[in-house]
């Protein structure tokens, strides 16, 4: 190798008529294993070619290449110095520079400093000497070119002849480079993924011309597995939003959107955000606001890494965009109660709340419940559209349930759209899931009805539709479990009700011919929990409307009642006798007392057997009530508690119960 070197050096007149001969040896000899020979090899390539047939350029070129990625980075060193001597002295460079240029660029990424330092050497010199060479050409540009005011932070910007004869290949280049960025070796993916970053740097606003084939390739690679080509591909799209007119790119970039939007487009959106000026992007934020909040991109798909990729996108306008976000506010929150709503995206909802309150602190507000303020009506607006059309897999029902939950105390100054949703949606012959996803949302919020529902105290307005409208149809027995937990559901909310005391005595009685048969026959329900609610219901029902019973709703209250002490659960035959006590204490001063001696005899009858009861709160309870209950009959009382005592039933319980009768008869 080094002979032929000096052979070249000696004789160039000579030896270029026998170079060519030379190039087969030296290829075949390229990858020997030994490094040294290696870089005599590289060396000797360099002479021959320099000066001999420098035709023969494309014969070493692929070879050439590959050893930019050897381990030993001498070897990579002498790549690197052959290729630049070529660029700066070869005699028909110009023809060959759209084939050199990438291989001394990618030498800019070389993982040894000194390696990058030669080529960035090189390529000044190169730039320099171009500059020098077509000076007439640049004459203008050289005397009246002024520095972008926009530029990427810690990066120096290439001279003009760098820049000029980069801009000029790059139309030769760019293909062959889009084209490796996707090939199957690792190694060349990022390779050229780098290099692609450096093309940009050099071209500047000369890459708009080939902003389709660039955002085709960016949208392939930033799907790539390996994290440094993902790393690279953005920051390249970040170069386009620095350089490249947001007129152009973002049309492009929307038209992908218009096909299937994978997550690789958002991703590039999101860079181009990141890299764009603040004042150059303003006037496309509608048409960006827009875009984002259409349903097709939106809630195209539930992927984790969708949401991430949108939510970034929004962190991006908010970054850079700062208070002029203020006339998107309604379309960015839009995405994110959608991003807020995916079931597998629960994990982003600490970050969600981050992006809302970023939002909010742009535009001075105290928290993004200031936002939800601003923009709850057309909120509830937006997610109610079709909401006569919904199914259990409609997406609108999650965004409402994050709208009503997270808007906090927000929500009460919406009630008109919110009642007339589940009004729409509530009704029996509507799809049974969905009417389980609205109620458990409408539970939740009446449990903390004071910081939600009734926060501006308005609810009360709407309890009659709430109750003939919407619980009370939705009470109604009908098959299966769906239905069942839709009743569970409605118990629950007319629970929770009465519970906050929002259905005040004056709504209980104008509500009670309608619920009360409803709730006494869901008694009997298989869920223990719809048993013990109604039970407790039935109970204030008693209290507040009971002395107004006729005979036959005391007659059928106190049957379904009194089967509930046989209940499984402790807890409801618990309930049961605070509701007995209850019945017995309306019917004291009713007119109806008289008709319902037989009915009371059979009652005391069925109490002194629940004495036995296991469980002793149960026994103490039932006491409590046979207690209020012998005020009616006392006599017949003590009759029927002598023949327990003679049967030798519960005598500590039935001395207790004759000791309370004597005592209230002589205080009487």
């Amino acid at each position: 190798c080094r002979c032929a070197v000096a052979c070249a050096q000696a004789i160039p007149e000579h030896f270029h008529m026998q170079s060519e001969s030379l190039i087969k040896p030296l290829m075949q000899t390229i990858s020997h294993q030994h490094y040294r020979v290696r870089v005599d090899v590289i060396q000797a390539t360099g002479a021959v070619i320099q000066f001999g047939n420098g035709k023969s350029v494309d014969d070493v070129l692929s070879h050439l290449a590959q050893r930019l990625f050897d381990e030993i980075p001498k070897v990579r060193h002498a790549v690197t110095s052959v290729i630049g001597e070529w660029l700066l002295h070869l005699r028909d460079r110009y023809s060959y520079f759209h084939k050199l240029i990438p291989l001394l660029l990618g030498s800019f990424s070389d993982e040894t400093p000194e390696n990058t330092k030669l080529a960035w050497t090189y390529w000044e010199k190169i730039g320099l000497q171009w500059e020098k060479e077509n000076e007439e050409e640049l004459k203008d540009k050289m005397d009246f070119s002024v520095s972008p005011s926009h530029y990427p932070k810690g990066v120096t910007r290439p001279g003009l002849g760098c820049r000029e004869l980069v801009s000029r290949n790059v139309s030769k280049i760019l293909p062959g480079l889009c084209h490796d960025i996707t090939d199957w070796v690792e190694s060349t993916r990022i390779k050229a993924s780098q290099v692609l970053y450096t093309l940009l740097l050099h071209t500047e606003d000369h890459i708009t011309q080939h902003m389709e084939l660039l955002l085709r390739t960016l949208y392939q690679a930033c799907l790539d597995d390996e994290s440094e080509v993902v790393k690279n591909c953005v920051k390249t799209a970040e170069l386009i939003g620095t350089f490249v007119s947001p007129k152009v790119s973002l049309r492009l970039i929307k038209s992908a959107f218009g096909k299937t939007p994978k997550p690789s487009c958002i991703m590039v959106l999101t860079a181009v955000i990141r890299g764009s000026p603040k004042e150059i992007l303003q006037p496309h934020l509608t048409d960006l606001g827009n875009t984002l909040s259409q349903a097709g991109v939106c809630q195209r798909s539930e992927e984790v890494f969708y949401m991430e990729q949108l939510l970034c996108c929004v962190q991006a306008l908010i970054e850079v965009c700062q208070e002029d976000c203020k006339e998107i506010n309604l379309q960015l929150m839009q995405v994110l109660v959608t991003i807020m709503a995916v079931p597998c995206s629960q994990h982003l909802k600490e970050k969600v709340e981050e992006t809302m309150s970023s939002l909010a602190d742009v535009q001075q507000l105290d928290s993004f419940l200031d936002l939800y303020k601003q923009h709850i009506i057309h909120l509830m607006e937006w997610v109610s559209v079709s909401c006569d059309c919904w199914t259990c897999y409609s997406p609108e029902i999650l965004q409402l349930d994050v709208i009503a939950t997270h808007s906090g105390p927000v929500i009460g100054e919406a009630l008109n759209n919110f009642i007339l949703i589940l009004k729409t949606c509530l009704q029996p012959n509507k799809d049974p899931q969905m009417r389980l996803k609205l109620f458990t949302v409408l539970s939740q919020l009446l449990q903390k009805a004071s910081e939600t529902v009734n926060s501006q105290g308005l609810f009360p307005s709407y309890l009659e539709t709430v109750i003939k409208d919407i619980l009370a149809p939705n009470l109604q027995w009908h098959a299966g479990r769906t239905a069942a937990a839709i009743r569970t559901t409605a118990v629950s909310c007319l629970w929770a009700l009465i519970h906050c005391e929002m259905l005040s005595p004056k709504e209980i009685l104008k509500v009670k011919e309608e619920l009360m048969p409803q709730i006494i026959a869901t008694m009997d329900e298989d869920s223990k929990i719809t048993r013990l609610m109604a039970c407790r219901i039935v109970g204030v029902f008693l209290k507040v409307c009971g002395r107004q019973f006729d005979e036959g709703k005391f007659i059928n209250t106190y049957t379904e009642v009194l089967k509930r002490l046989d209940d499984a659960s402790c807890d409801v035959r618990l309930a049961a006798a605070h509701t007995l006590t209850n019945w017995f204490q309306c019917l004291k001063d009713s007119d109806v007392k008289s008709a319902m001696e037989s009915h009371i005899e059979f009652l005391y009858q069925e109490l002194l057997i629940h004495l036995d009861d296991p469980d002793q709160n149960i026994q103490n309870a039932v006491l409590e009530v046979l207690k209020e209950g012998s005020v009616l009959y006392p006599e017949l009382l003590v009759r029927e508690v002598e023949g327990v005592l003679h049967k030798h039933q519960t005598p500590v319980y039935c001395n207790q119960l004759l000791h309370h009768i004597q005592s209230a008869k002589e205080s009487a």
